[in-house]
């Protein structure tokens, strides 16, 4: 009996040593594990971060080149932020790019919401084919039509012309745009258009009372994607607008360091932080919106 009684009470033992040794195990991978996670996004950080630094950072570097910039300047100055000002039209071009991402963005969300709407609540003949051919619009790059589309801006008297601009993006970014937002109004039961339309509403009444606050998120990630394009163009306005006071940001900052005798870098740094500013602040403003855009519109379309 004491000998059995021993037996057990050794395997109780050695059960108890391996279970506690596979627990120790399997701590130090869970810990191993989060170490090189946050190692790597520690990494990936300083790989977004860094350019971002240093761009900042040159751009309060004395002088006008970048090869002996440094992230933190020993002797910072501000004197290239008030030369973009007084030598160039930066505020002419700031204003410029400001104005057609503000429209552009205000005609793309009506255009694209009212088009969403459309498609996801209405019954017409030609709907498929409509819907398969904007959706095949998207697989042609817009290069393949600057040519025609230079034509016909030329044809029109709408060369060198912000209008230009404003049209074409806000046309160019329908087809995307309203397969995302009916993707996403599909997800939203038909009962309440229902159940309003018995109650005397309109169509008009549910799009603007009903719609249109249900679908903020996607509208907000459509809002700040067609606000940025303006912003970050630069072959589409290079080929329509050639007057200096009439260019956009990205073409100005281009013109300053293209020719040979162009060196202004220092300055062309101070103009790319100035040119950040607003595209951070609708990111950090609207980040909420952004989030459940994104993951609404791709859950749910």
């Amino acid at each position: 009996m004491e000998a059995a009684k021993s037996l057990k009470v050794n395997s109780v033992k050695n059960k108890s040593k391996t279970s506690s040794t596979k627990n120790t195990i399997s701590k130090v991978k869970e810990i191993t594990y989060t170490i090189l996670i946050y190692a790597e996004l520690i990494f990936m950080c300083f790989i977004v971060l860094f350019p971002v630094v240093w761009i900042v950072g040159s751009s309060f570097n004395e002088g006008t080149s970048l090869a002996g910039a440094t992230p933190i300047p020993s002797n910072p100055t501000i004197a290239h932020y008030v030369e973009l000002f007084e030598k160039t039209n930066f505020a002419k071009w700031y204003l410029n790019t400001l104005k057609i991402a503000v429209i552009n963005m205000l005609f793309s969300v009506f255009l694209s919401t009212t088009m969403g709407y459309i498609f996801a609540r209405f019954r017409f003949k030609g709907k498929k084919p409509a819907l398969i051919s904007i959706l095949v619009l998207q697989m042609f790059p817009s290069f393949m039509g600057m040519t025609a589309l230079y034509i016909l801006f030329l044809t029109f008297n709408l060369l060198d012309n912000h209008w230009a601009l404003i049209l074409c993006y806000s046309a160019g970014q329908i087809p995307y745009n309203t397969w995302l937002i009916k993707g996403y109004m599909n997800s939203i039961p038909k009962e309440l258009d229902e159940s309003a339309m018995l109650d005397g509403a309109t169509k008009g009444q549910i799009f603007f009372k009903i719609m249109f606050p249900l679908i903020q998120p996607i509208v907000s990630f459509v809002a700040v994607t067609t606000f940025m394009t303006p912003w970050m163009d630069f072959i589409f306005p290079r080929l329509i607008i050639s007057s200096n006071h009439k260019l956009t940001l990205a073409v100005g900052l281009y013109d300053m360091i293209s020719g040979n005798s162009q060196n202004n870098f220092t300055m062309f740094a101070a103009g790319c932080v100035l040119v950040a500013v607003p595209i951070t602040l609708v990111y950090i403003s609207m980040q909420k919106f952004l989030i459940e855009g994104m993951t609404a519109g791709a859950n749910k379309g």
